[in-house]
Formats: structure tokens, C-alpha cells, sequence
């Protein structure tokens, strides 16, 4: 009877572990509902909340904001108040009027309370230290500010890649089904004899690259999806495609690339960062130069005392005062001097780096105008290259039933078309993130940024 219960207990335990695989590879392989589009301006608002570069700007930011209260806490009053108790053990020889030696000795506590009021009347390294930190403060807020802005071109060069690369694969598939087509009419040739060898081997070789530059796409297309899933911290279901006839191909609004540098050098959170810090150096400089002077407070100051003199253990005593402390450097072996021209040096090297970065803006919008005046003629030349390639395609397909071609021109022609179609294509891209580069260089990203480009989109 023993053995029958453990026999029926091991095969209901087979039959349940069974069942739970069955039920966990039928799961596995069970069709997962469609993700929705995921559109431009819904990938930039998850990314403004889910992105972990801009939330550590963020806490940067906020660090940078409680630099001003803790300069201004030096010239506000400060209150400090301590209390000591101890145990005194006093051990007293002393000799009697017969000449006797007589000991005492006696344990007590002694305690004392003492509250200190200071309040800086003069302080000149700390009144520079408060105009200092508005400006540190206002560092860090454009540097905040900054990545918000490179948020912007890291959702949008990561989305027109993903949309890219999908591009490149959809076009690959319609390459390789014209290859499949090429390489069946070369092999039916051949068995009928009108073909030639090189025509099937030429087509049996543009074929088998295709297939490795497909898997090379579909690669391309997992790590660019990976990338911006990283950014907006969520799967990534299907993307828009672009829509040719709404794309914007008019220049920017502002006619010429120095209008748009001045507006760079006025917006920019790169230039107000700049322009910060080196306001900071220049207070950093006065700051230290006050080291010379003295300081000037005025003190408030009750103590109160409890068995603190040995000679008299039972005593006490409290005591209020009130007065003016000055305190006047006079000489400390050359640390002010130092730190003067510390700052100078300091002061020097930001302010080159503000021309540095005056500079280096100018460049890139210079380059992001460029690439979107002549990405825009490029389209234009691009699309009619395409037309062109299409014609000439036809054309060669028309010359093979003719008898004045071969089927190698054919194939030439086709693979004219598909480079003309991904230049294009990448063009297209090339453009709408020059846009967005350049909004980002002038600090003008926001939200309805991406509406006109959005609306190039179609779901």
C-alpha cells in the first residue's frame, strides 16, 4: 500500500510538471499584442521624464541652486549655544596649627552654559562670495538647460537612425526580390540554352550580398532600437515613416548664418555658461583680494557657571556681554598673495574659454545651416537622380526584350537605383536632424520644435 501511494504521488508530480511546461512554452510561443506607434514628439516628453543623463543635470542643477543660501548664510546671524558638565575629583594637603599634615578630599560636579550671538558687520570676502554665488548658480542652471537642449539631438539623431536603417532593410527586400527574379530568369536561360554562365553567376553573386548586407541592416536596426530605448526607458514598437511630399524643403527662417550665430551667442546655454563662470572668476579675484582687509562683528555672549573654581567648588556665577570684535590680518606668509594670483591665472584661462566657445558655436552653426541649405539641393538633385534611375531601369529592361542588352545591364541599373534611393533617403534624415542641431545650438528646443517636423511623419 506504501509503495502504490509513493508510485501514484510520482506520477501526478510528472504530470503536473509537464502540464506547467506546456503551459510555459505554449505562453512563449503565443503572439504578443501589436505595440503601438511610438511618434517623435511622444518619444522626446518620455525621455524629458526618463532619461537618466538629464535627471542627473537635473540634481546637478539643483546642487548648483543651494550655492547662493550658503553664501548668503555668512552674512546672516549665527547662533551657537554649548553646555559642559564634569566631575571634579580634588585631592587638597594642607597642614593643621600643630604642623600636621591633614588630606581633603572632595568630588563635585561643575557645570557651565554659554549662548553666543555673532552677527558680521563688515565681511568683504563674504559680500563677494554672495555676487559669486549668483553666478555659479546661474552656471548651473545653464548647464542644465544645455542638456535639455542635447536631449533634444539624442532622441532625434536616435529616432531617424532607427526609422533609417528600417528604411535601408525595406529596400534591401525589394532589392532582393528583383535579385530572386534576375537569378530565376538567369537559370531558366541557361536550361534553355539562350543564357550564359556569367549572367547567372553575376546574379548568384549580387544576390548572396544582398543577404549578408541585410543581416548587417537588421543588426544595425537592434542596436540603433537598443540606443533609444536606453533614452526613453521603454520598448520601442513600430515608427512612423517618413512622408517625402510633407517634408519641409525651405531654408531657415533667418536669412543668413550670421543672424543665426548672433542668436546662438545671446541663447546659448554653452555661451551663458561661459559667460557665467568667468563673472564667477572675476568675484573670485576680488574675493581673494579682500583677504586684506579686517572683519568686523558684533558679538552677544551669556555664560553661566557652576562649581568651576577649585579653590571655591560651591561658587558660581553668570555673566552678559555685549561688544564689537575686529579682526585685522596682518601677515600670513603669503597664502592671500598666492590666492590672488591664482584667481587671476583662473580668470585668464575662463575668459579664453569664452572666446573659445564663442568660437567653436559659430563653427557648428555655421555647419548645421550649411547642412541644411545644401542638404536641401541635395534632395532636390537626389530626387531627380531617382527619377532618372527609374527611367533608366525601364529602359534597360526594355533593351534586354529587345536583344541590345544583357541581363547584366539590367542588374547594373538596378543597383544605380538602390544606391540613388538610400543617398536619398539618408538626406532626407540628414536634414530634419540639421534642424533640430541647429534650434538646439541657439537654445530655442522645446516642445513645439518637433510639430513641423512631426508633420513630416506618417503613421
Amino acid at each position: 500500500m506504501k509503495s502504490w501511494a509513493s508510485g501514484w504521488g510520482l506520477k501526478l508530480f510528472r504530470s503536473l510538471v509537464f502540464a506547467s511546461l506546456a503551459l510555459c512554452v505554449a505562453a512563449a510561443h503565443s503572439e504578443s499584442p501589436p505595440k503601438a506607434t511610438l511618434g517623435l514628439l511622444e518619444a522626446w516628453r518620455l525621455a524629458l521624464d526618463n532619461d537618466p543623463t538629464l535627471r542627473a543635470a537635473g540634481a546637478g542643477a539643483r546642487a548648483g541652486r543651494e550655492r547662493l543660501p550658503q553664501a548668503q548664510s555668512q552674512l546672516l546671524p549665527n547662533i551657537a549655544a554649548s553646555a559642559a558638565i564634569s566631575s571634579n575629583h580634588v585631592n587638597r594637603d594642607a597642614l593643621d596649627v600643630i604642623g600636621q599634615t591633614v588630606s581633603d578630599r572632595n568630588t563635585y560636579l561643575s557645570k557651565n552654559e554659554t549662548l553666543v550671538l555673532r552677527q558680521p558687520i563688515f565681511r568683504q570676502p563674504q559680500w563677494v562670495g554672495m555676487r559669486q554665488a549668483r553666478y555659479q548658480v546661474e552656471d548651473a542652471e545653464a548647464m542644465f538647460e544645455r542638456e535639455f537642449q542635447n536631449l533634444a539631438v539624442r532622441v532625434a539623431s536616435a529616432y531617424f537612425d532607427l526609422m533609417q536603417a528600417r528604411d535601408q532593410v525595406q529596400l534591401l527586400d525589394s532589392q532582393s526580390e528583383f535579385l530572386q527574379s534576375r537569378l530565376t530568369a538567369a537559370s531558366r536561360a541557361i536550361t534553355s540554352g539562350t543564357g550564359t554562365r556569367t549572367d547567372l553567376d553575376d546574379a548568384q553573386a549580387r544576390f548572396d550580398l544582398n543577404r549578408a548586407q541585410r543581416l548587417e541592416a537588421i543588426q544595425a536596426i537592434q542596436a540603433r532600437r537598443r540606443r533609444l530605448q536606453a533614452i526613453v526607458n521603454r520598448p520601442i514598437g513600430d515608427l512612423p515613416s517618413l512622408d517625402p511630399g510633407r517634408l519641409n524643403l525651405d531654408p531657415p527662417t533667418r536669412g543668413t548664418p550670421e543672424a543665426w550665430v548672433l542668436l546662438a551667442i545671446d541663447g546659448s546655454p554653452e555661451m551663458r555658461s561661459a559667460r557665467a563662470r568667468l563673472e564667477a572668476a572675476t568675484e573670485e579675484v576680488r574675493r581673494t583680494q579682500a583677504g586684506h582687509l579686517p572683519s568686523v562683528d558684533a558679538i552677544a555672549q551669556w555664560q553661566r557657571s557652576r562649581n568651576e573654581v577649585i579653590t571655591q567648588p560651591r561658587t558660581g556665577y553668570t555673566n552678559a556681554s555685549i561688544g564689537i570684535q575686529v579682526n585685522l590680518p596682518l601677515y600670513g606668509g603669503g597664502y592671500t598673495e598666492s590666492t590672488v594670483r591664482e584667481a587671476r591665472a583662473l580668470q585668464v584661462r575662463f575668459s579664453e574659454l569664452l572666446e573659445a566657445t564663442k568660437l567653436d558655436l559659430g563653427m557648428r552653426v555655421h555647419t548645421e545651416y550649411n547642412a541644411i541649405t545644401e542638404g536641401i539641393d541635395r534632395i532636390k538633385a537626389l530626387e531627380v537622380a531617382a527619377r532618372s534611375a527609374d527611367v533608366a531601369l525601364d529602359s534597360a529592361r526594355k533593351s534586354v526584350l529587345a536583344g541590345v542588352r544583357s541581363s547584366l545591364d539590367v542588374l547594373n541599373a538596378q543597383q544605380q537605383r538602390m544606391q540613388v534611393l538610400s543617398a536619398l533617403a539618408g538626406a532626407r534624415y540628414g536634414l530634419l536632424l540639421a534642424r533640430v542641431r541647429l534650434l538646439s545650438l541657439v537654445g530655442q528646443i522645446d516642445e513645439s520644435s518637433f510639430a513641423p517636423i512631426s508633420e513630416s511623419l506618417r503613421p
